[in-house]
């Protein structure tokens, strides 16, 4: 997608164009469309008008069905953007620290944040570089009703002084693969850490090690649905002042939040094993599963908790021990002929191994279902046969 081509799906006559291609279009139906739809209109409209229309079908799991059918996108933008969920809570939180302020966004992509600040209540600016980019957000913007401005420059050129908040996603991509170095972000992490001197919030890959957070500044992890999405960093006016902290969305119970992490006896394998949420653990905060649960640690330097309560907590997956198997192929392979298991879920932590590969191994087959935790306890590796539960 280029400037000129989402300029041209707002107008007529490329807006007949889009809305038609989004009422035909279903997945592989690609080719199909733009033949059809070039017996009347313009090649060159078609050709934007389906990419579109491909683009907000896939944008529908990230931004719901109703925002998606009527925003902008480009590839990289929508790969990119922040799922709407993550948004709004993070949205919400600006809000809430800071009510009414104005926000920059550094790199706002096709502003799947702005979206969100605005709609919390929030002044909003964006600024992209590239030019086909920042058309789209403008764009949504403009189609989904929000005030807010989207200029196209340089990050690092931005003048920050006019406003009350920074927040910024820096690229961590470079030429299709992701970047887990800090120092190759663009902007650079120098940039990143210095805005972190002031009132910021800056969007990082949940891989962000504890270390490289600057200090006085509050590190969150946040998991949607039980997937670890990112790493947010709060500084100024916007840390609440703990050091590290672990959000989980997308749950029956609402938003939970974790804070601190109590001290945790080490002991032998209950009757369950709990099995944290992913930001639980990024953040480091697996010992406030051990206290929700009232079970100790299998190991200290390993993510599992145990106990011989059924204690349910939106901080973990819950397991039912049922024996240990040696962690031996052969051995595991009897069990799952003698159980005759056909579903096997493999869960793993502190051993290197593949569980597909490993599955693929064990063949299993049969009416069963059970799951496999393989851990290490010591220097011993170990593996218990489980039932995962509610």
């Amino acid at each position: 997608m280029n400037p000129e081509s989402i300029l041209s799906l707002q107008a007529p006559p490329g807006a007949e164009v889009l809305s038609e291609a989004c009422a035909l279009f279903s997945p592989g139906s690609e080719l199909a469309l733009v033949a059809k739809l070039r017996k009347r209109y313009d090649a060159t409209l078609v050709t934007a008008a389906v990419t579109q229309a491909s683009l907000r079908h896939r944008a529908a799991a990230k931004f719901g069905p109703a925002d998606a059918a009527r925003m902008y996108f480009t590839p990289d933008g929508l790969e990119q953007a922040t799922r709407t969920t993550v948004g709004v809570h993070r949205a919400q939180r600006l809000a809430s620290a800071l009510p009414g302020a104005s926000v920059v966004d550094l790199g706002c992509g096709i502003g799947g944040d702005l979206i969100a600040m605005a709609r919390a209540g929030l002044l909003v600016t964006g600024v992209e570089r590239d030019e086909a980019t920042a058309e789209a957000a403008r764009a949504n913007l403009t189609t989904l009703g929000l005030p807010g401005t989207v200029i196209t420059g340089e990050v690092e050129a931005t003048d920050l002084t006019p406003y009350d908040a920074v927040f910024a996603d820096p690229a961590r991509r470079s030429e299709g693969r992701r970047l887990f170095d800090p120092n190759a972000y663009s902007p650079p992490w120098s940039f990143v850490t210095a805005l972190l001197e002031g009132t910021a919030c800056v969007k990082l890959a949940p891989g962000i090690p504890h270390e490289a957070v600057p200090e006085g500044v509050e590190a969150e992890w946040v998991s949607d649905a039980g997937e670890v999405k990112e790493a947010a960093l709060w500084s100024g006016r916007l840390s609440s002042g703990v050091p590290r902290r672990a959000t989980l969305l997308g749950l029956s119970s609402g938003v939970v939040t974790v804070t601190e992490a109590p001290e945790a006896e080490v002991g032998p394998v209950g009757r369950y094993i709990y099995e944290p949420d992913g930001a639980v653990i990024r953040a480091g905060l697996v010992t406030a599963v051990a206290e929700a649960v009232g079970g100790h640690l299998l190991d200290p330097r390993i993510a599992y908790v145990t106990g011989d309560t059924y204690a349910p907590t939106p901080l973990a997956s819950t397991y039912e021990v049922l024996g240990e198997v040696p962690y031996k192929e052969k051995a595991l392979r009897a069990w799952i002929r003698a159980e005759g298991i056909g579903t096997l879920e493999i869960k793993k932590r502190g051993i290197d191994v593949d569980p597909a590969q490993l599955r693929r191994k064990l063949t299993p087959k049969g009416p069963a279902s059970a799951t496999l935790i393989i851990t290490r306890i010591g220097r011993d590796a170990v593996a218990y046969t489980c039932h995962r539960l509610p």
